[in-house]
């Protein structure tokens, strides 16, 4: 079994992913001194190299050259075009021409730590609630060693908004839960944190906050001396005054320590007395004076408090035996490397799927657990643990091992923004590439369809529709298919639009059935003389329409049979891999729609 292994400098430890982690953490192929001495002997060296790839790609806000990646990493090209290929296999990341973008299937490795945690799914509909009452933003989070991390966000929409998301990483004395969780550290955390301070003074080591700077106070210096220079704000030497104050008083409060105007009241909600993680509402100045957001919002921040905490304790045992990740990694893996030869590295892929093998009522694995979950050997589990372990991913409990919070540092705050026009826009491109004609996506807006996503041809007679554009729904074959998933919705009126639109109620009512039936709606030239189209449903999690998409051509292109036989399969397989992604990124937040 893995041994607990003192962690490389920025590579986290057992209890979470550290601040330093944007400084040689990982690992990445040529580490250097200490951190290369402290590396475990059966470490997986592709494995630490991927993973610090991701890392870039998620500090780079999901998007970087290739040649980006190699000066970010210290990597040989070749080792990243190798990386980037094999996580591209894994639908992790999207090769578009030089550059790497991060694809909404890796969100699969941060919902397992959320799954794994429970709290989402438990307490998310509190905080969403909390946030419609006060109509100010409301954010979850854990600790994470001595900086904080997101696990849910319910934003307000105004001009001047919350910018986190789910995944950031702030630092501990610069928010409102800092000061609450570290109440509950000990010696070895304070000095740790103290470390940090003394290494990172402006906090470069977290990119989701402004670095801090102050000027240096005067010290006498004559009045034609230099002007002064700058040196890092001393925001966290209260810090410790401000955790015995949160000590006493049960909740903490931000003044404007991350930016100017930003100020947040927060309260733990506790699990068999440890802190399980932190509320807080956050809100502006132009809004609330700290004082009166503390007076105004703490009696309704405790009542929701209360409620969480309850929920909590009437929440079942989770249940071991959920379903866990799928047991072919082992078969596909060398399926994968047998085709794409040496440019797939089979023991990354193999290592970021154990990952995926905690989750729901699977927040502690054995060995043997994790090696049954993969369909890997144990040996080869065994030596991805050691490596997640060593770069703070994963921490050993005795003979079970968990995930850490920094699991979400692997693209999960870039990837949180993701909305369904952003997942499907490359699956549209690669439709259009394919059959050589127009594509687009569509929701339901009331009686009318609003385009979101489209990718038009370059012919000269092609569909000429831009995103925005709203039609009547009941002519067109988007509309059709998102109309029949509301059996009991009122209808709009059916006026003729050409000579061949369908007008009669009744017949409406029997097509929608069929398209219900079939799964898949096709109309010629109602909406439009010469125009012909055919559609299929995009569904969300719930196995409810949210979307459609089709293909639209000029009527001499091709015959409604060939419609059938040529274009529908690829729209299915489409719409296929586009719900998919959908799933993934919509598990603990809401996606988008437009």
């Amino acid at each position: 079994m893995p041994s607990n292994v003192a962690p490389a400098p920025g590579a986290g430890n057992a209890t979470g992913s550290g601040p330093g982690s944007r400084t040689s953490s990982a690992g990445a192929g040529p580490v250097a001194g200490a951190a290369a001495a402290a590396v475990p002997a059966e470490a997986v060296a592709p494995l630490i190299r991927g993973i610090a790839v991701l890392r870039r790609l998620t500090e780079a806000d999901g998007t970087s050259s290739l040649s980006g990646l190699e000066r970010a990493t210290g990597l040989a090209r070749s080792t990243v075009d190798r990386i980037t290929a094999t996580l591209a296999r894994m639908g992790y990341v999207r090769l578009d021409g030089r550059d790497a973008v991060l694809a909404p299937r890796l969100m699969e490795l941060g919902n397992a730590y959320l799954a794994a945690l429970r709290l989402p799914r438990l307490l998310d509909a509190h905080a969403d609630a909390l946030a419609d009452e006060l109509d100010e933003s409301v954010s979850l989070a854990v600790g994470d060693r001595d900086g904080i991390r997101f696990i849910h966000q319910a934003t307000r929409r105004r001009a001047m908004s919350l910018s986190f998301r789910i995944g950031d990483l702030l630092p501990a004395e610069r928010t409102a839960p800092g000061p609450l969780f570290a109440t509950e550290w000990d010696e070895a955390d304070w000095a740790r944190w103290r470390e940090r301070r003394s290494t990172d003074p402006e906090d470069r080591g977290f990119p989701a906050v402004p670095a801090r700077s102050r000027p240096i106070e005067d010290t006498g210096r004559e009045p034609d001396a230099t002007p002064p220079t700058t040196r890092p704000a001393a925001v966290g030497d209260d810090f410790e005054l401000r955790t015995l104050r949160a000590r006493e008083d049960g909740w903490a409060l931000d003044d404007q320590l991350i930016e100017p105007g930003l100020v947040a009241l927060a309260m733990p909600v506790r699990e068999s007395g440890r802190i399980a993680c932190v509320v807080s509402v956050v809100s502006h100045t132009s809004r609330h004076t700290v004082d009166g957001l503390r007076n105004t919002l703490l009696p309704r921040l405790r009542a929701a408090v209360a409620a969480m905490e309850q929920e909590l304790q009437k929440a079942p045992p989770a249940d071991r035996n959920a379903p866990g990740s799928p047991a072919g990694l082992a078969a596909w893996t060398g399926a994968s490397k047998q085709e794409l030869g040496r440019e797939f590295v089979e023991s990354l892929a193999r290592g970021l799927t154990v990952i995926t093998a905690f989750g729901e009522g699977r927040a502690e694995l054995t060995l043997t657990e994790v090696a049954q979950a993969t369909g890997l050997a144990r040996a080869t589990a065994r030596r991805a643990l050691i490596t997640l372990e060593h770069l703070g991913h994963v921490t050993a409990h005795g003979r079970v091992f968990r995930l850490t919070p920094r699991v979400l540092g692997l693209g999960f705050p870039p990837l949180s923004r993701t909305t369904l026009p952003d997942i499907a826009a490359p699956h549209l491109t690669e439709l259009s590439q394919q059959l050589h004609d127009s594509v687009s996506l569509a929701i339901l807006t009331g009686d009318e369809i609003q385009y979101v996503g489209r990718v038009a041809t370059s012919r000269i007679m092609s569909v000429n529709i831009t995103v925005g554009t709203r039609l009547p729904a009941y002519p067109t074959s988007l509309g059709r298919v998102m109309l029949a998933d509301r059996p009991r919705a009122p209808r709009p009126e059916l006026r003729p639009l050409t000579p061949h639109t369908l007008t009669d109620p009744e017949r409406f009512e029997t097509e929608l059935t069929r398209v219900r039936d079939t799964g898949y709606a096709l109309v010629d030239e109602e909406l439009e003389e010469g125009l012909r189209s055919i559609a299929v449903p995009v569904r969300g999690r719930d196995g409810r329409v949210v979307a459609a998409v089709n293909v639209a051509m000029h009527s001499s292109r091709r015959s409604t049979e060939a419609c059938v036989r040529d274009v529908l399969p690829e729209l299915h397989a489409t719409a296929g891999r586009i719900e998919a992604e959908l799933r993934v990124a919509g598990r603990f937040r809401r996606v988008p729609l437009s």
